[in-house]
Order: C-alpha cells, then structure tokens, then sequence
C-alpha cells in the first residue's frame, strides 16, 4: 500500500511564493492499496491535479472517504476529471448525520447558486454512503471509522493491508475534551483509529501560544499531536492541515517542536507531491 500527497493545507488554499516546498492546495491523499484499488481521502483542492494525472486512465471504481464536509475538504470535488466521466462509478462515503443525507448534504454545494451543476446531473455513476460502525473491504485494504472531535459530523479513517496500517485524522481536537496527560488512553477521541498506527497523518495546525485564541476551532496544536502520538503509540507522525497563514519556514519550526516534545518516532511536514509505502 501507498499513499501520495496531493493537498496539505487547512482551512483555505493558500498558494504563492512562501508555501511552495509543503504546498498550498487543501487536503487530498491518493492511496493504492496493492491491488490497484484507488481510495481518496478528502476531495479539497488537491483532487483536481490528482484526476488530471489519471490522464485517460480512469479506473472503472473510484472510493473517496470524507472525514468531513467543510468547504476545504469538499471544493476540489466539482473539478474532479472522474466525476464527469459517465463510465467511473464513484463511491463517495462521509459521516453519517442524524439531520440530513450525505447526499442532501454534499447537493448543498454542488449545485447553484455555490455551483453550476446538480449533483443529480453528475454524469458518472454516484452511489453514497454513511461511513459504517464496522470496518469493511476496499480493494485489498480494510477501512475503518470511529467519530472524532471536530466541528459538525466527522470521522478519521484507519486502511490497513498487509499487517500495516494508516491513520488520517486531519481536524482532530483530542485535548478539548480531555486532560491528554491523564485521561485513559481508550477515552481520547481518535484512539482506536491511530493505536499503533504505522504511519499517523494528524492535524497540527497551530502552535502552543496560537491555540489558547483557538481552542473548540477543532485542530490541533503541536503539544497535543505530540501527546496524542504517543498515547496512539504512532511509529510514525506526519503533519497535515497546514494553517494558510504559516510559511514554508513557519512549518518547519513547527516540526522541530513536535520533535523536541514526542521522541517516539519519526516526525515529518507532509509535502505536496510526496510519497509513503507501507510494505
């Protein structure tokens, strides 16, 4: 199993000269488990290069799992090459909500006056689903989804193959509902997601004095993602949800402070463009 970076920021795309080495475009991760499967996690801004690079390629079955449907990891779904393609059938699975279908809910955007086309007008075939309590099979991968604290219905994801596993947790808040010092590892928000993750994909997207102006936006800061890995017990951290106002530089001394507070494991910037095997 493989994954490629396709968006890293948070929030809102933030393209330009002082973003160019981590990238600007919204959270999107291509992953092929080993059969060749294609399963997406989030459709921000990035999924517009990741279906352009498909180039006349497209698989027959496409999964796109949303942790959530905030605009940043929902705009880029519009511009996705595959959606306009009447022979790719498209899974698209979400959180479920007590209020509204995920159908009803995603047709908010995409339809007019935010969007020129009605999700019922999509020409490749659509089937949506409620992320389901129990882990099922995608391709050669198993897929699971817990509820985690972020603002509105979200979920992190878990796909594992082979005896590895992969945890996205992007907009995840653990310390805003417990003391992470403290509290019973199975009572953190995003536990049984990330419990010896192989590789943890988490949000940091503020800084120790930047989140106490913050706290219930629903991120992280680096002293949480730090305490969470080591609670998870993470072999390896790769930080995700960029803020749109931190530089290439910003995001690197970032880095270096997860990595002076968690000494677990290997800590890295997930950069646009790059990408991690699971073997």
């Amino acid at each position: 199993m493989r994954a490629r970076f396709w968006g890293t920021r948070g929030s809102l795309a933030a393209p330009g000269p002082d973003t160019i080495r981590y990238g600007g475009n919204t959270s999107c991760i291509e992953v092929r488990p080993s059969d060749g499967s294609l399963v997406i996690l989030d459709s921000g801004t990035g999924i517009r290069a990741l279906g352009l690079s498909l180039n006349g390629s497209i698989p027959k079955r496409i999964d796109i799992l949303l942790s959530h449907l905030h605009l940043d990891h929902l705009e880029g779904l519009g511009f996705f090459a595959p959606l306009w393609d009447p022979a790719t059938e498209l899974h698209i699975w979400g959180p479920p909500s007590p209020v509204r279908s995920l159908s009803d809910r995603i047709a908010q955007y995409l339809s007019p006056p935010l969007f020129p086309v009605r999700l019922a007008e999509i020409p490749a075939q659509l089937e949506l689903h409620d992320a389901p309590e129990e882990a099922w099979t995608l391709g050669s991968a198993t897929v699971s989804a817990r509820p985690i604290i972020h603002q509105g219905p979200t979920v992190g994801y878990r796909i594992e193959e082979g005896g590895k596993a992969l945890a996205y947790l992007t907009d995840h808040e653990p310390a805003l509902a417990a003391d992470l010092s403290s509290v019973p590892a199975e009572w953190v928000s995003g536990y049984a997601i990330a419990a010896g993750a192989d590789v943890l994909i988490h949000d940091c997207q503020y800084t120790e004095a930047e989140y106490p102006e913050r706290a219930g936006f629903g991120h992280s800061s680096t002293q949480h993602v730090a305490s969470f890995a080591k609670i998870a017990g993470a072999r390896r951290l790769i930080l995700f949800h960029h803020d749109p106002n931190h530089t290439d530089e910003d995001l690197e001394h970032l880095c270096d402070r997860v990595r002076e507070l968690w000494d677990g494991g290997t800590v890295e910037l997930a950069r646009e463009g790059d990408e991690i095997n699971l073997r």
